[in-house]
């Protein structure tokens, strides 16, 4: 079970962007030993599924698990207790997805013998207002993550997933307690790649983000561990 308290300083998050496990290890033993959180997403994970997961647990690294569920609530606390039995501390679903679901989610969660804790994504950092305003939602991107954002925890939900943009005002309203995991984190030089909402590690710090989730940047990067230091000086 992860210690709460323990999470209050503000961590990396390394993005495993990449499509094969075999690639997991050889990136991992070049980056600071301070990092301990590794994120298996959908490439990932549909293409490797546990064995990427087993191989961070066999090198001792903590399992972020970015698969952003959202389906009927009967799937999705299926799929919750079944992270619980592969190490995963972290584990995200979808806020969209509706009371009803995140409530399953965390009832779930809180039935496992070693509890992931759940964050609800709020707006992706792909989208922006334009892309709302498609989608018919008729608030501003803020605001709506603020809605979703307050739903979310009302449902029991342990935190939430959100741009540097919106974590400041969701920190305000919803106190100290919340998990805010930021995607979107650059460096001032760096690209934003398909991304719309970004900043600074040093911005996302100050806005009150608990874990900065960091891909590109890193994976991609000529050094990957001076790519890491550079980031982890910026905070």
């Amino acid at each position: 079970m992860l210690d709460r308290q323990n999470l209050r300083k503000t961590q990396i998050i390394v993005a495993l962007d990449l499509s094969a496990a075999a690639d997991i290890s050889p990136l991992i033993v070049q980056l600071p030993d301070e990092i301990q959180w590794y994120k298996v997403g959908l490439e990932l994970f549909i293409g490797e599924g546990n064995r990427a997961l087993d191989i961070l647990t066999a090198m001792g690294k903590r399992i972020f698990l970015d698969l952003k569920l959202h389906d009927i609530p009967r799937t999705v606390e299926r799929a919750v207790l079944t992270a619980s039995q592969h190490n995963v501390g972290l584990l995200t679903v979808h806020a969209s997805g509706g009371p009803a679901m995140l409530r399953a989610a965390a009832t779930a969660a809180a039935q496992c013998d070693n509890p992931p804790l759940i964050v609800a994504v709020t707006a992706l950092t792909s989208l922006d207002h334009a892309d709302l305003t498609t989608l018919g939602v008729a608030r501003d991107l803020k605001e709506h993550a603020l809605a979703l954002g307050r739903m979310a925890i009302d449902c029991g939900i342990d935190g939430l997933v959100c741009s540097p943009h919106e974590a400041a005002a969701l920190r305000s309203d919803l106190g100290p307690q919340p998990i805010l995991v930021t995607p979107g984190i650059r460096m001032p030089e760096g690209d934003v790649d398909d991304q719309k909402r970004v900043a600074t590690p040093a911005d996302a710090v100050k806005a009150g983000s608990d874990f900065l989730v960091v891909g590109r940047p890193i994976v991609q990067a000529e050094h990957p561990r001076q790519a890491a230091l550079r980031i982890l000086d910026d905070m």
